[in-house]
């Protein structure tokens, strides 16, 4: 079935590169499209990736070994363009069958039912782990880059681990690219912000650049990081540093401005340091698109059947169990919507995805039992006769399995308190063929500045929230078609 459909898709890009060579329009950007461009502008220069996260994990069940894709934006956006131009992708090997599925030299070809890039895992200690992952990285530099009230917590153990660590990120690709010619080479994300500087020093000939998946705070606020000028340089050792607005630029280079001895060229948006110049520039990421092919079929409403769900109208979240996201402030605008409409009682059930993260994290897990204590809360307050209005899953969803979720729900919900973009909102949008359903969007991520016709909200004022599912539950056909 695999192989039928990748001859059928490959007969569809064959027939729509000879379409593109022939009027030269400006298409969408397909998979084909991608690989056209990287043959003509690239010249099938090798590209690699280098994130904290890989794109396919392998576990380990009752000895039989299975694999899953993880959830976070990073892999919903990157993983379809490796797929189209393939290449290497160097990530953390987190899986309990990750070493042994892969080779001698830790490589491994994927997707695994069809592979079309290799993946390349970095083993880690627990020590390493534990200072450069949940330490550093997400109890120092997260809360500090999401204004969310988390203080930030830096140690210098965690820091030490995460120089070690990035060296190590680092160490490993320039031995992959020990005889490549000019490589390209794209790092992902907080984790590894000292990595292109390393890079750089060692391979001059390498097109380097780092995107950062999470917002960048004010000077004034990144100026408590005790390390600031050593991430900074490590960040301005690549040629290109993007994010996903120009806020967040400008926030960047205002940081700069303060803290590093260079020349910066507002034309351009870069950053001198010596003869070496550093673009600065926004990119809103986002997803494959179009989606499957199953988004044109019917929606399947077997996972609510499953979950008991009999409601007429469906909200739904889909988020990681982060204190980022909003959660539990969703729970409070679905309280006050039902004490200010109690037509809704009996007829309305949120469903709200929460997938386990960071569970070695303190505030991670204290996060996860307010969460399951509010739900339960207000499921106490309301429930009536086998309804109740907050349905609570705590575990990873499939692509597939959301895909059918986001047709069926009447509104989607994606109200985090500060996100560099979110991806949760495109999915939905694009899920949604029959151009119905609603989206009520917080105004702090980085989403609503591409995502026009979303219903945006303050997500810390229960009453705006509880308006704006009203409203959307509200909302007449053809105003959900033109804002779709």
């Amino acid at each position: 079935t695999k192989v039928t459909k990748s001859l059928k898709q490959a007969r569809v890009a064959a027939s729509e590169e000879a379409r593109m060579r022939l009027e030269k329009l400006d298409s969408p950007w397909t998979a084909e499209r991608l690989r056209e461009f990287i043959k003509a502008y690239l010249k099938d220069r090798p590209i690699y990736i280098l994130s904290n996260r890989e794109p396919y994990v392998h576990t380990k069940d009752n000895g039989k070994i299975e694999w899953h894709v993880p959830a976070g934006g990073v892999i919903t956006a990157l993983e379809p363009v490796m797929e189209a131009c393939g290449g290497t992708w160097i990530a953390h090997g987190s899986g309990a069958a990750d070493i042994e599925t892969a080779d001698t030299e830790g490589k491994i070809q994927v997707p695994p039912d069809e592979p079309k890039y290799t993946l390349k895992r970095v083993s880690l200690t627990d020590k390493e782990i534990q200072g450069y992952y949940n330490g550093f990285s997400n109890e120092a530099l997260w809360p500090l880059c999401h204004m969310v009230h988390t203080r930030p917590i830096f140690r210098a153990e965690d820091w030490i681990q995460y120089k070690k660590v990035n060296a190590k990120f680092a160490k490993t690709l320039l031995d992959e690219i020990r005889n490549v010619e000019r490589p390209i080479v794209l790092v992902q994300d907080y984790h590894l912000a000292l990595v292109p500087a390393i890079i750089k020093k060692s391979r001059p000939d390498a097109l380097v650049s780092i995107f950062w998946h999470i917002p960048w705070p004010s000077s004034a606020q990144f100026n408590i990081c005790p390390w600031r000028k050593e991430l900074l340089e490590g960040m301005l050792g690549a040629d290109l540093v993007g994010f996903h607005t120009q806020q967040h630029c400008n926030n960047f280079i205002d940081t700069v401005s303060n803290e590093i001895e260079s020349r910066i060229d507002y034309e351009h948006f870069s950053v001198f340091r010596g003869e070496h110049q550093t673009l600065i520039k926004p990119f809103p990421i986002s997803i494959a698109f179009p989606g499957r092919a199953e988004a044109h079929g019917t929606p399947d409403r077997t996972i609510l059947d499953t979950l008991g769900i009999r409601s007429q109208r469906i909200v739904l979240g889909v988020d990681r169990l982060d204190y980022t996201k909003g959660i539990l402030e969703r729970f409070k605008g679905i309280e006050f919507l039902l004490d200010e409409h109690p037509a809704y009682k009996g007829e309305l059930t949120l469903l709200q995805i929460a997938s386990p993260t960071r569970e070695s994290v303190e505030k991670y897990r204290e996060y996860a039992a307010q969460v399951t204590a509010e739900a339960e809360r207000v499921n106490k307050k309301f429930a009536t006769n086998g309804w109740k209005p907050i349905i609570l899953e705590k575990r990873n969803y499939s692509h597939d399995e959301l895909l059918h979720l986001y047709r069926c729900a009447d509104v989607c919900l994606v109200t985090p308190l500060h996100d560099g973009m979110n991806l949760v909102a495109k999915e939905y949008v694009a899920a949604r063929a029959d151009e119905s359903g609603a989206l009520v969007l917080s105004q702090f991520a980085g989403a609503s500045r591409d995502l026009k016709g979303a219903i945006l909200i303050n997500p810390y004022s229960a009453e705006e929230a509880s308006a704006a599912i009203h409203t959307a539950l509200s909302m007449q056909k053809t105003e959900q078609h033109r804002r779709m």
